[in-house]
């Protein structure tokens, strides 16, 4: 399968000294909402389609999963997740923060989520309405 990365900013936008985030969706309209949050946070925001394969970009300080977007056992999912940003803390010594997010009739899959290392799960509703809070908490 390939790795398709998409960036949220424009050619030769940096993105500010904000946070780097990587969103981690096949879903285009929750990349189009996050790259607008992430702008307003003076961040950058790049999105990984699948899990497969290695990271192209970063250094991350934020990781998004989409479980809804994102097919699996969520246990799983994250531990992929963390693998693929270990090479990051290892290479820069930065850590990525990992937040999994999904709807909030999905508790099972965010409480999997957060259990198996996340360090937090949230429902979409929370992720779009409190984005600056998050990436304050997270990235601060």
């Amino acid at each position: 399968m390939t790795i398709s990365i998409m960036s949220a900013t424009t050619p030769g936008d940096s993105g500010g000294d904000g946070p780097q985030i990587l969103l981690i969706s096949p879903d285009l309209l929750s990349t189009s909402r996050i790259a607008g949050l992430a702008r307003e946070a003076g961040g950058r925001l790049e999105t990984l389609r699948h899990l497969d394969g290695p990271l192209p970009g970063g250094p991350y300080d934020l990781v998004l999963l989409d479980l809804q977007a994102v097919s699996g056992d969520p246990a799983v999912l994250v531990t992929r997740c963390l693998a693929l940003i270990e090479p990051q803390r290892a290479q820069t010594g930065r850590t990525a923060r990992l937040v999994a997010f999904g709807p909030h009739v999905a508790k099972d899959r965010l409480d999997q989520a957060k259990a198996a290392g996340a360090d937090a799960s949230v429902s979409r509703g929370e992720l779009l309405g409190g984005f600056p809070a998050i990436v304050k908490q997270w990235c601060g």
